[in-house]
């Protein structure tokens, strides 16, 4: 090989050399070469189906729904209280106010299961209408009437198919005293004249909320409450 060949064929072996490390720096191969880790500059919003919130089941919206309607009941009925005492009926006053605490022992029933579940109680509290006191009973029969009929039964209904036992009792208790709300207020209005003295002490058990005025009533385990 001539002076001339060797010199090209040492400068062809340098310039492939460099090529060579060039392309392994490029590929992180270089233990000394720092890899750069670009972040988005813009977060990933991962789609719906891989959130880790869990949807919340048919029986636990059924709760916060009674939840929310037990809260307003409480207030309601202890706004139509005040309205049938300063009417003179005092009899109705009692049993308003017993129906009251009896819805409050509902909500918080339900609050038990509601969170037992994983759920948070939630209520949006509405401002009561107050007619008269003969309007407020009738207002008071359709909603007691309603949850009597066709809420509690449906919720019960589902609770069962999920095999949510807890679900059900709580369902069941408020059925119960509701059954009794609309019965004491038809009889109420059909004979208000005669629930101005309020003669009679109302009863509530604070474990189901059931509502009575006879205390030797066997649906209640606990003594029951005197609610005046």
């Amino acid at each position: 090989m001539s002076f001339t060949e060797k010199v090209r064929f040492f400068k062809t072996v340098a310039v492939s050399g460099a090529t060579a490390l060039s392309i392994l720096g490029l590929n992180g191969c270089n233990p000394q070469t720092p890899v750069a880790i670009v972040e988005p500059s813009v977060p990933v919003v991962q789609p719906a189906t891989q959130a880790n919130t869990k949807p919340e089941s048919t029986t636990v919206k059924n709760l916060i729904s009674a939840y929310n309607g037990e809260s307003n009941a409480h207030v309601m009925y202890l706004a139509f209280a005040q309205k049938a005492d300063a009417e003179g009926y005092k009899e109705v006053g009692s049993l308003f106010r017993a129906a009251a605490r009896a819805e409050a022992i509902h909500r918080d029933n339900h609050a038990k299961v509601i969170q037992g579940m994983g759920g948070t109680p939630k209520n949006n509290i509405a401002t009561p209408v107050v007619k008269s006191t003969a309007e407020n009973l009738t207002q008071a029969i359709k909603g007691e009437s309603y949850e009597r009929d066709t809420m509690y039964p449906g919720f019960i209904k589902e609770a069962k198919q999920a095999g949510n036992q807890a679900a059900v009792q709580t369902f069941n208790y408020a059925l119960e005293a509701e059954t009794g709300h609309a019965k004491l207020y038809t009889t109420a209005k059909n004979n208000l004249a005669s629930w101005k003295q309020a003669n009679r002490p109302l009863y509530v058990c604070p474990v189901s909320g059931y509502t009575t005025l006879d205390t030797n009533s066997k649906n209640c385990l606990k003594p029951f409450e005197k609610v005046s």
